[in-house]
This record gives structure tokens, C-alpha cells and sequence, in this order.
């Protein structure tokens, strides 16, 4: 295990998936370490022989030291059992020894997890530290990606919230935009709220900003008394034009911090932005998750007490932990795979990447052509955001996406077997995953897992399926026909998120290289780059832990942003102002999070631009000498093909972008001589229905120039 020496810092790069968080770490002397555990917190081995009740040989591939897991739960799979833990481990002999005897048999080549109750970062970075529980971590920087608050989200596991809204409009989330999300359903049923009680507030700010009915505080403080009492702390303020004048907001949040609550959430410091509907529900979402997520923070930061804890936003940058808003970490896990794959591309001398990383519960897509692609409204799950984020298009096909037959036809995804139970091979008693599919095709090997691997279990879940079906599970054509079947249906729900990001946004695929990572990108890549007419795949070395990889060279950034609703007649003259007051302030934050003044940089200028009257906006990547009109113009002729003479155009608002400098890492093509290179024995697989001899090549015997 690698030295921890007190005196220099560690830098850890963690991502924490919904199955698997991924660790990659350079030690003091530049070394660079990897380790990938479950993001249930828990180390898996398989006993290899019972020695008696209390003591067994086992196998794992953990690389910790002895006494790593003194004192870790201990636990079989599948099994249940109370209070038993690790009382000794040698790694040489590979004897696990309990605290006490198990009351049940164990068979050898039974699955079992050991757990330490920390949260899986923690966990991940004692491996590869070597720092045991007992002892405290070595200086350190950890930059994190999570999707803990997508997850609280999507499974609504989020706090109990209140919602202070202006009188009259406390439905307003209820009534949402009327857009029905099933055209011809019969039966609409409207997603539940995110908030538990409304408290409509009698105050009224007009479309100017000025007060028309100050806010009668008095009530506001017995309304507040009441919620307080019945123990909701996490409190969203929205009021009408509060992004003109938010002196409403600011007061009423005063008084709930005053009266107890624990998290106020201001509309008006989340998004000062036109639109009630956005602006109302980014904060009853960052006020549903701030507890979750500060609380996720603290107990890492505190583990972490000897170094700085860096956390990724949806917009692919850095900013510490500190400073986090809750609202900016729903992509944050996926925005980490996008900035590596970006790096990635340049360093294989590709500067237009589109981004694929498939990992155990989704498939995330992106588009970068030199700099990435940016929205600032945006949707997950039901909720509706106003904060920026990179443009990615997530589909819930991945390797833990469950298969299954409803009746009339094959189904993949859009539930997941995650972490636990996993996929049936697992040996946990997960359902049949494409993971499995992959498996029972001959694409996986067993030996390339770091946990234990069942293929019995594969077989028997895919038994159970072709039953349901009236297929013979005993014949081979038909098993194939339904795992090819299960696969083909993966790959289109992926490839039609691809094209979601290049061909339905006027971008032509097939100028771009493929960048495949996620535990299973690699397997499903090739087919996917022949249905959307792609011909060059990158594939990283390690691609199973690219999310990590782009933590690492994610750069330190904050936005300022600003709204106008101003016509560009009007505002043209005013604009190297504006542009020197939105830099000024983007600095600054950058600064504050510790940075070196002479290390950052203004690395975009976004100007979003219409015409007058129109709802959507074109964003215009400007400087300061930019002729924005032009800009304009040409950028609405090669999209909409027109152009309308004689209409006022409006700028909507604009945005500055400061950041830590980025590593030029663009390296040109090189085109090195080719060779066949041997391969290292043959595997049998299956693709396009027929079974066959399939060489296997490892990557590290391998070199520039191989044909296979």
C-alpha cells in the first residue's frame, strides 16, 4: 500500500454513482492510485473455505493492509444475521476471523460484504491512502462528484419544506405550465410536491420592482410559529417580482432564521430572473436538499478535517464546499465524466467530442466542439431549475437497467437494480440486467470484476424470463434472440440521446469521435457508433473511472450573471460596462474560494439575445469588441435559415465566466505504423446472433498502431 507521509498533501478524485464511487488519487510523490467500492459503502469477497464457525479463508481483491476492516460489520449475502463483525484480518493468509460464531452454515464460494459505516468517499480514500478507520486521513484535497442530491430528489427522500409564496399564488406550483406529460393519457397523475405545507404571504412588489402592499410581518411570524412547531426547518421563499426587488425576501428570510429554521431558500439569490414558475421551484428544490447535502458534506469535511473538500457543479467546475448550493449538484456526477472526456478528446488531438458515458443506472450524453455546451434552465425528474449546467442528455439505460417481458413485449429500464441487489450476478438476488445480458453473451469476463461474479445466477434469471415468454429456455437460438433483443433495445434509447445532442441540434454526428467510458460504455460503443454514423471511438484507459479523472482536471470557476429584458439598441453602448462589472464580480468569487488573482482567467462572455416578443433566446459567445448584432444575425440564419428585417432585437440577459486557468493538453494526430499484434487466447462470444471464437487482446500489451 502506498506511503501516507504527513508533511504533503494527497489529491483525491472521487465520483459517487448510484452503484459504484470511483477513486482515483495521486500520492505526495506523484503517483497515481485507483479504487472503485460500492456506493453502499461496502467491501465484497467470496469465502473460499470455512475453517470453523468463526474463521474462514477468503477471497477479495480489496488491497487493504491487516487490520484495514478490524471492527467492519461483517455480512453474507442473501443472508441474515445481527451484531457480527471483523475481530481480525491477514492479508497474506487471507483469514477473516468474527467477533463471534455464525449461527448458520457457510458453503465455500458464498458471497459476503464487510462495512465500516462510512460514507463511500471516506471509505474509498482510506484504500487508497492506506489509512485504517482507527486512524486519521493524511493532508489532503478531495474534489467530489455525487449524485446524493439526485438521488434525494428523484427518490424524494428530500427535507420537510415550507413554501412562502405571495398571497393569492399559492397553487402556483400545483398548476405547474398545464402541459400534460402524456398527450392521450386518460388518467394524468400529477407528480407529488416537493414542499409539505404553502404559507401564502401578504405582500405585493410590482413588475417595476416598487412596493405596492409592504409585507404585514406580524402575520408572517405567527404563520412562521406554527410551521416551526410542527417541526419543518427548511424553509423556499418565492414572491412575485422579487427578481426586481427582492427586499421581501430578503426580510422574510431574516425572520425565519430568526424564529429557528435551519435552511431559507430565497428565490431571488438562486435565480434573479423574470418567470415566477422557474424561479419557485429551484427554491423549494435546493431548500428540499440542503439538509442532505450540507449533512453529506459535513460528515466528509470533518473526516477531511486536514485538507480542503472541492465539490463539482452541474456546470462542470469546482467550487468549495463551503460555498455549494444544493440546486447545482443534480449533474454534478455526469458534468465530471464530460470535462474528462473533453480532456480525453484533446489529448487524442480531437478538439469535437461527443461524450458517452454509460455507467450501472443511466446513460449520460454530451456534445463539446472546444468548449462545452451550457443551458441555464433545466429539468430533472419532475423539477424544473434555473441554474446553469452543461448540456447533457441522460437516458436510464445502463448496465444495472433491469429487463423484463410486460406482457406483449421486452422492456429495458427505466428502474435499476443499483447497488443493491445489483445485477444478478451479483449474487445478491438482483433481477436480470443488461450487465447480466452482456455477460451471457460472452462480452464480460469474470475474472475482470473486482467483486464476486455469479453466471449461474445470470442464467437462472434468464431461465425465469423466457419461461414468462413460452420460449424453451434450453435452446440457444431463442436465449440469444432474447439477449441480442434486450441489447439492441439499449442501444437505441442511447443513440437516440446522442442524436439528441448533435443531429436534432443542426450538429452533423459524424464529425465527431466517440468517447465511450462508464463501467459499460466500452461494450455497447461500437454498436452505437454504426447506428448514428460515427467512425472514431476513443475508449480511455481507465474508462471505468473517467468521471474521477475529469474531477481531477476540472478547473475552479463561478458565473455572474445578470438580467436586462432590454432592447440592444438601448443597451449597445452600455455594454463594455456591463461586460467590465459581470467580470469584476465572476473574479471575485473565484477569488474568494482561495484562488491566486494571477491564475484566473475570464474564460466566456455569454450574451442570450431574441427578438422582441419571442420567449427563446440564442446565447451569442461574445468579447468585448464583438459585434453583437452581426452575431446575432448570423447565428439566427444558419439555424432558422431567415432572417425578419425591421424587428427589435432584446437582450434577455447575459453571463461571465471566471475560472482557475485549464491545462492546454491539444496534442496534433499522429498516424503511427500499424502491426498486428497477437492476441492473448479466445473467449466465446456472441454478436449478430452467430457464436464464435473471439480473441482477446489486453490493453497493456498493446501499442499505437494495432490492428485487431
Amino acid at each position: 500500500m502506498p506511503s501516507s507521509p504527513h508533511h504533503q498533501s494527497w489529491n483525491i478524485w472521487v465520483d459517487t454513482g448510484g452503484t459504484f464511487t470511483d477513486i482515483l488519487a495521486r500520492d505526495p510523490a506523484g503517483k497515481l492510485h485507483r479504487s472503485k467500492v460500492l456506493s453502499s459503502s461496502a467491501l465484497r469477497g467470496t469465502v473460499r473455505n470455512v475453517i470453523d464457525a468463526q474463521t474462514m479463508y477468503v477471497d477479495q481483491s480489496w488491497q487493504a493492509p491487516d487490520g484495514f476492516i478490524k471492527g467492519f460489520s461483517f455480512h453474507l449475502i442473501g443472508r441474515s444475521h445481527r451484531d457480527v463483525y471483523i475481530d481480525s484480518f491477514d492479508t497474506t493468509s487471507s483469514i477473516i476471523t468474527l467477533n463471534k460464531p455464525l449461527k448458520i452454515a457457510v458453503q465455500p464460494g458464498t458471497p459476503f460484504e464487510v462495512g465500516s459505516g462510512e460514507e463511500a468517499p471516506v471509505l474509498g480514500t482510506r484504500l487508497v491512502t492506506g489509512a485504517s478507520p482507527d486512524t486519521g486521513l493524511p493532508p489532503l484535497t478531495m474534489r467530489l462528484g455525487t449524485t446524493r442530491g439526485t438521488n434525494a430528489l428523484l427518490e424524494q427522500r428530500g427535507a420537510r419544506v415550507a413554501f412562502f409564496i405571495t398571497k393569492g399564488f399559492g397553487d402556483v406550483l400545483l398548476i405547474g405550465t398545464q402541459q400534460r406529460p402524456d398527450l392521450f393519457a386518460l388518467n394524468v397523475i400529477k407528480p407529488l410536491s416537493l414542499y409539505e405545507t404553502v404559507i401564502e404571504v401578504d405582500e405585493r412588489i410590482d413588475a417595476n420592482g416598487y412596493i405596492l402592499h409592504a409585507l404585514k410581518t406580524d402575520e408572517l411570524k405567527e404563520s412562521i410559529k406554527r410551521t416551526r412547531d410542527a417541526g419543518i426547518t427548511s424553509a423556499a421563499v418565492a414572491f412575485l417580482h422579487s427578481y426586481r426587488n427582492p427586499e421581501h425576501e430578503r426580510l422574510c428570510a431574516s425572520i425565519l432564521k430568526d424564529n429557528g429554521f435551519d435552511h431559507v431558500s430565497c428565490s431571488s439569490d438562486l435565480a434573479p430572473f423574470i418567470k415566477l414558475l422557474p424561479r419557485a421551484s429551484t427554491s423549494v428544490v435546493n431548500a428540499y436538499l440542503a439538509p442532505i447535502v450540507e449533512t453529506y458534506f459535513d460528515v466528509i469535511g470533518k473526516t477531511v478535517k486536514n485538507g480542503k473538500l472541492y465539490v463539482m457543479t452541474s456546470a462542470g467546475g469546482l467550487v468549495h464546499s463551503s460555498s455549494y448550493r444544493s440546486k447545482d449538484s443534480l449533474l454534478s456526477g455526469p458534468a465530471g465524466g464530460v470535462v474528462g472526456a473533453a480532456h480525453i478528446g484533446r489529448k487524442s488531438g480531437y478538439s469535437k467530442i461527443i461524450s458517452f458515458d454509460m455507467g450501472g443506472t443511466s446513460t449520460d450524453v454530451a456534445r463539446y466542439d472546444g468548449d462545452f455546451e451550457y443551458v441555464f434552465e433545466h429539468h430533472v425528474g419532475d423539477a424544473h431549475l434555473v441554474a446553469p449546467a452543461l448540456a447533457i442528455e441522460t437516458v436510464a439505460a445502463g448496465g444495472g437497467s433491469i429487463c423484463m417481458y410486460d406482457g406483449f413485449r421486452l422492456t429495458v429500464g427505466p428502474e435499476s437494480a443499483g447497488a443493491i441487489p445489483g445485477p444478478a450476478c451479483y449474487g445478491a438476488g438482483g433481477p436480470l440486467t443488461i450487465t447480466d445480458v452482456n455477460l451471457l453473451l460472452g462480452r464480460l469476463h469474470l475474472e475482470n470484476f473486482s467483486i464476486p461474479i455469479s453466471i449461474n445466477k445470470s442464467q437462472s434469471r434468464l431461465r425465469e424470463l423466457c419461461v414468462e415468454m413460452n420460449i424453451d429456455p434450453d435452446t440457444t437460438a431463442g436465449t440469444t434472440g432474447i439477449l441480442e433483443g434486450l441489447t439492441e433495445i439499449a442501444n437505441e434509447r442511447m443513440a437516440d440521446a446522442i442524436q439528441k445532442v448533435s443531429l436534432k441540434r443542426g450538429y452533423d454526428p459524424s464529425g465527431y469521435a466517440l468517447v465511450a467510458f462508464g463501467g459499460a460504455g466500452g461494450q455497447h460503443a461500437c454498436a452505437i457508433a454504426g447506428k448514428i454514423g460515427i467512425e472514431t471511438i476513443l475508449l480511455p484507459a481507465d474508462a471505468g473511472l473517467l468521471s474521477s479523472y475529469g474531477l481531477g482536471k476540472a478547473v475552479i470557476e463561478r458565473f455572474a450573471e445578470r438580467q436586462y429584458l432590454k432592447p440592444l439598441a438601448m443597451l449597445n453602448k452600455h455594454l463594455a460596462n456591463e461586460w467590465k462589472e459581470l467580470e469584476s464580480e465572476a473574479t471575485e468569487k473565484v477569488r474568494l474560494e482561495g484562488v491566486n488573482p494571477g491564475t484566473i482567467e475570464i474564460r466566456r462572455r455569454i450574451l442570450n439575445l431574441r427578438f422582441a416578443g419571442q420567449e427563446s433566446v440564442l446565447s451569442i459567445e461574445c468579447n468585448r469588441d464583438t459585434d453583437v448584432f452581426a452575431a446575432f444575425e448570423t447565428y439566427y440564419r444558419n439555424l432558422y435559415g431567415f432572417w425578419i428585417d425591421d424587428k427589435e432585437i432584446e437582450v434577455e440577459s447575459a453571463r461571465v465566466i471566471a475560472s482557475t486557468k485549464p491545462e492546454d493538453e491539444f496534442i496534433e494526430r499522429k498516424v503511427p505504423a500499424s502491426y498486428k499484434p497477437e492476441s492473448e487466447r479466445n473467449h466465446k462470444a456472441c454478436f449478430n446472433g452467430e457464436w464464435d471464437d473471439v480473441p482477446v487482446f489486453r490493453r497493456t500489451m498493446l501499442r499505437p498502431g494495432a490492428l485487431i
